[in-house]
C-alpha cells in the first residue's frame, strides 16, 4: 500500500486508460495517447490473456496501463469504486508514483459522467490502499506502506472527482482508524481528543460535555451507562457553520459512541465480546463525516452530536430494573443492560430536538444484532419519518454504494415498548421486530415535527472477510452516506 494517494499535475505519469470487452484495436480517441506513450497502451492491449474483462488490468510498459470495463452498458459507480481498487494495488505491486487518468468517451454511460467517475474511482483507490498500521511492530508480517501516489486527469471534471473522491474516502479511512483503535486507548476522552485534532485543522468548532456536567443537566441515559466505568462518559459537540450557509437547513448527525460494550450486567458470553470496540462505529461514521463537510467545503450548517461512553461492569455499573429519568424526562425501566447504545444516543437526540433546533436529524449506531439477521451485511437498515427526507438520503446510498433498506415504525411497535414501572423500557420482553424496537424507543426522544432517520448499520459497519475496497474490519460505512447526504440538502 502507498503511504498516500493524492491528485496533482505530474510532469511524467503513466497512462492509464480504459477499454471494454473484447477489444480488437484501441478505441477511438486513444491513438494520439497512444503514441504520445510510444505504442504502450497498443501494446497491454495484446498481452496474452487481456480480453478488456472487467478488473483487468495489463501493463504494456511503465508508460501505459489498461483497464478492463467489461459490458459497458452495466457499469456501476460501485464498479468503477473496485476498479479504482485493483488499479491501486497493481500499480503499487508495480511501483509506480504518478498516473494520468484518461477518461474514455465509452464509459460516459448510464449517467455516469467524468465527474462521477473521477470522484468513484479515486475513492476505490483510496479506501482499498487502507490498513490499520498504528500498532505495526517488530514482529509485524509484510511489508510497510511505501511511497506516494499521485494521479493527474487532463479533463477537468474528472480531475475535479478524483479530488472530491480522495476527500471522501480520506473521511471514510478515518473512521476506519478510529473504529480500529484498541479499547485500551479508545475511551470517551481520547474520542473526545480526536475531534479537538479535527476542530484544530478545519473550519469545525468542538464542545465536550463531561461527565459532571451531563449528570447535573440530566443525561440520565449517557450517566448510567458510563457510570461502570473508570473511563467516564462525554458527549462531543461538532459544528460545521461556513458564512455561505443556506439559512433554512441545518442538518444534525449523532452517532453512537460506545467505545467498548461488555454488555454490563447483563454480560456478554461465549466470546460474543470480541470486537465491541467496534460499537462506537456510528460515532466514527459521524466523525469522519464532519471531517468530509469541512474538507469538501459544503455550504450548509451541519452538527454532529456523539454520545460517548464505555458499557463496563463494575459496583458502580447500571443494572437490570433500574430506572432512569432521561434528559427530555422520559422514564425508563432498564430491561438488559446491554441495550444501552438506545440510551446513550436517546439522551443526544433530546438535546438535539431542544437545543440544536435541527431541520433534518440522522443517527447511525451499530444498534441491534437483529438487523444484521434480517440485512445481513449488504446494507442498512432504515427508519425515517418524513418521505423526502427518505428519499434524499436513500439517493445519497445509492451514490455511495452505502445501501439503506426501509423497515417500519408503527404505534404498535411504540406501544410496544411501554413498561409496567416506567414510561418505556429499553428493550421488550420479547425479540419480536428486534431492530424495530430500538427504532421504537429512539422515537419518544425525537419532536414528531423534525425529519428523523435512523440508520442502524450494524451489519455493513465491518466485514469479516476482504472485499475490494476493504479489508477485515472496520469499513468506514456511514461516513461518505451522511457527507453525501449534507451535500444534496445544500444544493
Amino acid at each position: 500500500m502507498y503511504r498516500h494517494i493524492r491528485t496533482g499535475s505530474p510532469r511524467r505519469a503513466t497512462v492509464v486508460a480504459a477499454v471494454g470487452a473484447n477489444p480488437d484495436r484501441l478505441p477511438r480517441g486513444l491513438g494520439q495517447l497512444d503514441r504520445a506513450v510510444d505504442g504502450a497502451l497498443s501494446s497491454a492491449l495484446v498481452r496474452p490473456g487481456f480480453t478488456g474483462a472487467r478488473g483487468q488490468i495489463a501493463f504494456g510498459d511503465e508508460s501505459g496501463v489498461l483497464i478492463g470495463l467489461g459490458d459497458v452498458d452495466t457499469l456501476s459507480t460501485q464498479d468503477v469504486r473496485n476498479l479504482g481498487a485493483a488499479l491501486a494495488k497493481a500499480l503499487h505491486k508495480a511501483d509506480i508514483t504518478a498516473v494520468q487518468i484518461e477518461c474514455m468517451p465509452a464509459i460516459k454511460t448510464r449517467g455516469l459522467d467524468a465527474d462521477t467517475i473521477g470522484q468513484s474511482l479515486a475513492e476505490g483507490m483510496v479506501l482499498a490502499n487502507w490498513r490499520m498500521e498504528t500498532y505495526r511492530g517488530t514482529a509485524a508480517k509484510g511489508e510497510a506502506a511505501t511511497g506516494n501516489l499521485t494521479i493527474g486527469a487532463s479533463d477537468a471534471a474528472l480531475r475535479g472527482g478524483l479530488r472530491r473522491g480522495i476527500m471522501l474516502a480520506e473521511a471514510a479511512n478515518e473512521s476506519r482508524r478510529l473504529g480500529a483503535t484498541p479499547p485500551n486507548v479508545a475511551n470517551p476522552a481520547w474520542i473526545a481528543k480526536q475531534a479537538r485534532a479535527l476542530a484544530r485543522s478545519s473550519s469545525i468548532t468542538t464542545k465536550v460535555i463531561g461527565a459532571a456536567e451531563l449528570k447535573t443537566k440530566g443525561f440520565g441515559g449517557i450517566t448510567a451507562v458510563g457510570q461502570g466505568s473508570d473511563s467516564p462518559p462525554c458527549m462531543v459537540i461538532m459544528q460545521h457553520k461556513p458564512r455561505n450557509a443556506r439559512k433554512d437547513v441545518h442538518l444534525v448527525l449523532v452517532g453512537k459512541t460506545i467505545t467498548y460494550d461488555t454488555g454490563g450486567y447483563s454480560l456478554k458470553i461465549n466470546n460474543s465480546m470480541k470486537g465491541m470496540k467496534y460499537d462506537m462505529c456510528g460515532g466514527a461514521a459521524v466523525l469522519g463525516a464532519m471531517k468530509a463537510i469541512a474538507d469538501l467545503r459544503l455550504p450548509i450548517r451541519v452538527t454532529g452530536v456523539l454520545a460517548c461512553a464505555e458499557n463496563m461492569v463494575s459496583g458502580n455499573a447500571y443494572r437490570p430494573d433500574d430506572i432512569i429519568k432521561m434528559y427530555n424526562g422520559v422514564t425508563v425501566e432498564v430491561t438488559n443492560t446491554d441495550a444501552e447504545g438506545r440510551l446513550v444516543l436517546a439522551d443526544a437526540l433530546a438535546y438535539s430536538c431542544k437545543h440544536l433546533k435541527p431541520t433534518h436529524l440522522v443517527n447511525a449506531a451499530t444498534l441491534t444484532g437483529g438487523v444484521v439477521v434480517a440485512l445481513g451485511e449488504w446494507c442498512a437498515g432504515l427508519w425515517c419519518n418524513d418521505d423526502d427526507f427518505r428519499s434524499t438520503i436513500q439517493a445519497a446510498g445509492e451514490s455511495t454504494g452505502e445501501r439503506l433498506w426501509q423497515l417500519p415504525l408503527w404505534e404498535e411497535h411504540r406501544d410496544f415498548m411501554r413498561s409496567r414501572h416506567a414510561d418505556i423500557w429499553n428493550s421488550g420482553p420479547r425479540r419480536s421486530a428486534h431492530p424495530i424496537q430500538g427504532a421504537a424507543f429512539l422515537s419518544y426522544f425525537v419532536d414528531k415535527d423534525v425529519p428523523w432517520a435512523h440508520v442502524d448499520l450494524a451489519g455493513p459497519a465491518t466485514t469479516d472477510s476482504p472485499l475490494p475496497t476493504s479489508v477485515v474490519g472496520p469499513t468506514g460505512f456511514g461516513t461518505r452516506l451522511m457527507a453525501e447526504t449534507a451535500a444534496r440538502l445544500a444544493r
